[in-house]
């Protein structure tokens, strides 16, 4: 059997480490052991702090989500839409608008100088301004 020693704590101090002993574990030894263990294998000295504590971390994360989906709302809003808009008026399909056919000069002036009657047959206009 192991022999025990008395350790000499605070009446408050005790009474804590008490009920955190009967919560967590099974003996007062065992509970200061897993209170050591703990402070040797993390490194850590229990004067320092852990930094946040979950419910700040997750917090700031739900900010920084609310960020962010911000920010992508407005890119689509400045961005995407507009440019989806833009690519898809160029494929759309529209008739092709018809050009008159680009006929030399002389031709162009030959028709404008004669006329086809009723018949089929070419009739001269005359000419109002005469050759130079």
């Amino acid at each position: 059997m192991d022999s025990f020693i008395g350790i000499r704590f605070k009446k408050k101090t005790a009474k804590r480490f008490r009920k955190f002993s009967q919560k967590h574990f099974k003996s007062h030894t065992e509970a200061m052991g897993a209170m050591l263990d703990f402070f040797f294998y993390n490194e850590i000295s229990p004067r320092e702090k852990l930094g946040p504590t979950a419910r700040t971390l997750e917090g700031k994360l739900l900010k920084r989500i609310n960020a962010v989906i911000a920010i992508i709302r407005d890119v689509e809003k400045t961005q995407t839409k507009p440019t989806a808009a833009m690519i898809e008026l160029l494929f759309q399909e529209e008739e092709p608008k018809k050009k008159p056919l680009i006929l030399e000069k002389r031709l162009v002036e030959k028709k404008k100088d004669t006329q086809l009657n009723d018949e089929g047959t070419e009739k001269q206009t005359p000419n109002l301004n005469p050759p130079s």
